[in-house]
C-alpha cells in the first residue's frame, strides 16, 4: 500500500485515542497534505490556532519522529500516487458532476494556497527571492510543462521592469543549448514541483557548478532539489492528490516581480516610458 495511503489509515486509526488537540491536527494534516509538506510546524499551528509544540506532540503519537520524517513519507506517498489522470480522477470524484461543487473546490484551493503565501514565513520567502535576485545582472527563469508557460510569463514581466531575463523552457538535448546560455553574474529562478526530473536536476547542476543563487519555487522543502536551492519559495499547486492548480505559483512570482521592481523602481520606469515611446512608433 501507498505511503500516503497508509497514512491516512493511520490516522483513522489513531484520531479516536488522540486528546482532541491532537486529533485536530492529525485530521488536518491528513487532509491537507501539501500544507503540511510544505510548512513548518509554527506555520502549521498558526493556521490552526494552536502551538507548534501542539504539531509535534500529534506527529509524534502517529509515529513518526519529527515533522521532518513525516513529510519524508507524504512526499514518498505523494511521488507513488502523482499523475495528471490519476489527479483528475481524485478531483472529479469528490466534485461529482456538481459544477458549482466544481467550482467552489478549484476557488477554495486557491483560497488556501493564498492564505499559506500570505503568512509571515511565505511573506519572509518572497523577500529572501527578492533579496537575493535584485543584485544580479541577468534573471534565468526555468520551467517546462504547464510551468513553462508561467516561465514565459514570468521572463516577459522581467524584461519589462529593466531586468535582463533568460528563459530555459526547453526539454532534452534543447535544454542542454539553452543551459550554454548561463553565465557567472546570472541568478535561476526554478519552477520544479513533484519528484525532480532530469532537466530540473540538469539546470540546478548547472546553476551550482557556476556557483548562481538559485530561487526554487516548489510544494516541498524536503526534497533532494529544495536541500540545494538558495531559496525555497513555497507555492502550492492546490490540493494534495488533486488536479494541479497554477494561481497561487503565479501570485508568488507576481510579487517577486514587483518586489524588483520597487527594488530598481528608476530603472523599471525608463523601461516603461521606453516601452510607451517604441508603442508610438507602431501605433496606427
Amino acid at each position: 500500500m501507498p505511503v500516503a495511503d497508509a497514512f491516512g489509515d493511520t490516522v483513522r486509526r489513531l484520531a479516536p485515542s488522540l486528546s482532541p488537540a491532537l486529533a485536530r491536527v492529525a485530521i488536518y494534516l491528513d487532509q491537507n497534505r501539501a500544507m503540511a509538506l510544505a510548512n513548518s510546524a509554527l506555520q502549521i499551528a498558526a493556521h490552526l490556532g494552536t502551538s507548534d509544540a501542539t504539531v509535534i506532540r500529534t506527529v509524534q503519537a502517529l509515529g513518526f519522529d519529527g515533522l521532518p520524517d513525516l513529510k519524508q513519507a507524504l512526499a514518498a506517498g505523494l511521488d507513488e500516487q502523482r499523475s495528471p489522470a490519476t489527479n483528475m480522477r481524485r478531483t472529479l470524484a469528490e466534485a461529482g458532476t456538481d459544477t458549482s461543487k466544481a467550482i467552489a473546490a478549484v476557488l477554495n484551493a486557491h483560497r488556501e494556497g493564498m492564505e499559506a503565501l500570505q503568512t509571515e514565513g511565505g511573506q519572509a520567502a518572497i523577500l529572501a527571492a527578492v533579496t537575493a535576485l535584485h543584485p544580479v545582472a541577468r534573471i534565468a527563469v526555468f520551467g517546462i510543462g504547464p510551468s513553462a508557460h508561467l516561465a514565459q510569463y514570468m521572463a516577459f514581466q522581467l524584461t519589462r521592469s529593466g531586468r535582463q531575463a533568460l528563459l530555459l523552457d526547453a526539454t532534452g538535448w534543447a535544454l542542454a543549448d539553452k543551459l550554454l546560455g548561463l553565465r557567472q553574474g546570472d541568478a535561476v529562478v526554478m519552477l520544479a514541483y513533484g519528484k525532480p526530473y532530469r532537466e530540473a536536476q540538469a539546470a540546478m547542476g548547472e546553476a551550482r557548478r557556476l556557483g548562481l543563487p538559485v530561487v526554487l519555487v516548489t510544494d516541498t522543502e524536503s526534497s533532494a532539489i529544495a536541500r540545494q536551492a538558495t531559496v525555497v519559495l513555497l507555492a502550492r499547486r492546490g490540493r494534495a492528490n488533486q488536479v494541479a492548480l497554477h494561481a497561487t505559483t503565479l501570485a508568488a512570482l507576481e510579487a517577486v516581480i514587483l518586489g524588483l521592481t520597487a527594488a530598481d523602481s528608476d530603472n523599471a520606469l525608463q523601461q516603461l516610458a521606453d516601452l510607451d515611446r517604441l508603442r508610438k512608433l507602431v501605433s496606427p
